[in-house]
């Protein structure tokens, strides 16, 4: 037997164990069923699990005793929930049964942990997170420098598809904005066909349609990519071209969320990013997330000719 034979082997046993374990751990009594004294399994037995899913008992059992049979992932699915398995659980019957990862199911909106901003703000490069839909969650120093500060625009325009094919600064800031541009249309309808019939991604996708002529024009010829790092080019007033590598990564347990960091180039690349960072840094003192218009300031507050006359007084 070939090597590749004993793996499909190995995987077979496994689904079988891990599929006796998780019926074992039901209840009779979680389904509305009685226990009874002639049951001989401290669980569900097969034909109750075959109810539930929904298949066939015979098929159920050569799947249970590790046949080399075809399963569908709607089949899968119809396990998963009949019996009750988690995120973690539902992606080890996946990779066992079909030797890929499951398809993302909605959980709601995504979310930032408090220990992922956290780290993303302590980071010297620049760094933040997205949505598949490309909504920037959170934000370092570093990358309000590079591109602007996100906490001074409404949320629903903290968008990088809507920055890049809107704003002009990004067509001054990116040295070659076309190929870039075009680049990040071509990721962004990757993630538009992953995203199914996503309500928010189809409003995004007609209102850059109809505010960017280049962008409708793009997304006619129906390129797609899927990069996950690469090479940026920055050109900044005042201190020319600075080149970064960038890098993508998931973010474990939320399946939308993309971090994603900026390394500078060593060199010359990396002198004038740390110039950069460090000429921002002393001009912005308030948190990140306040707004331009909070009316967070830094020092002592001035006195007017009238209170300083009133203070010579007293």
């Amino acid at each position: 037997m070939d090597r590749a034979s004993l793996q499909r082997t190995d995987h077979r046993s496994e689904l079988s164990a891990f599929l006796k374990s998780r019926r074992d751990r039901i209840a009779p009594s979680e389904i509305g069923l009685a226990a009874g004294p002639r049951r001989r399994t401290p669980g569900l037995r097969r034909e109750e699990v075959a109810q539930l899913a929904a298949v066939g008992l015979t098929w159920y059992t050569w799947l249970e005793q590790g046949r080399d049979i075809k399963v569908s992932m709607h089949v899968l699915d119809s396990l998963a929930r009949a019996l009750r398995l988690d995120a973690a659980e539902r992606a080890h019957l996946f990779a066992l049964a079909q030797h890929q990862p499951p398809p993302v199911v909605p959980v709601g909106k995504p979310t930032v942990s408090p220990a992922l901003r956290r780290f993303v703000e302590t980071l010297p490069h620049p760094a933040y997170v997205k949505t598949a839909r490309w909504d920037v969650l959170a934000w370092n120093r570093a990358l309000t420098a590079l591109l602007g500060d996100f906490a001074g625009v409404r949320p629903e325009q903290r968008n990088l598809m809507w920055r890049v094919f809107t704003d002009l600064r990004y067509r001054i800031l990116l040295e070659d904005w076309k190929r870039d541009a075009q680049r990040i249309l071509a990721k962004f309808r990757s993630d538009y066909g992953l995203a199914g019939s996503d309500p928010s991604f189809e409003q995004l996708l007609n209102d850059l349609r109809g505010a960017s002529p280049d962008f409708e024009q793009w997304w006619q010829q129906h390129d797609v990519d899927s990069f996950a790092e690469g090479l940026k080019r920055f050109r900044l007033p005042g201190l020319g071209l600075i080149e970064f590598e960038y890098s993508s990564f998931l973010v474990g347990g939320q399946p939308d969320l993309r971090f994603i960091v900026y390394v500078p180039l060593p060199g010359e690349s990396a002198l004038k990013a740390r110039r950069l960072f460090s000429l921002r840094s002393q001009h912005r003192k308030t948190p990140l997330g306040a707004g331009r218009d909070s009316g967070a300031t830094s020092g002592a507050r001035k006195s007017t000719p009238r209170q300083r006359r009133q203070k010579l007084v007293r």
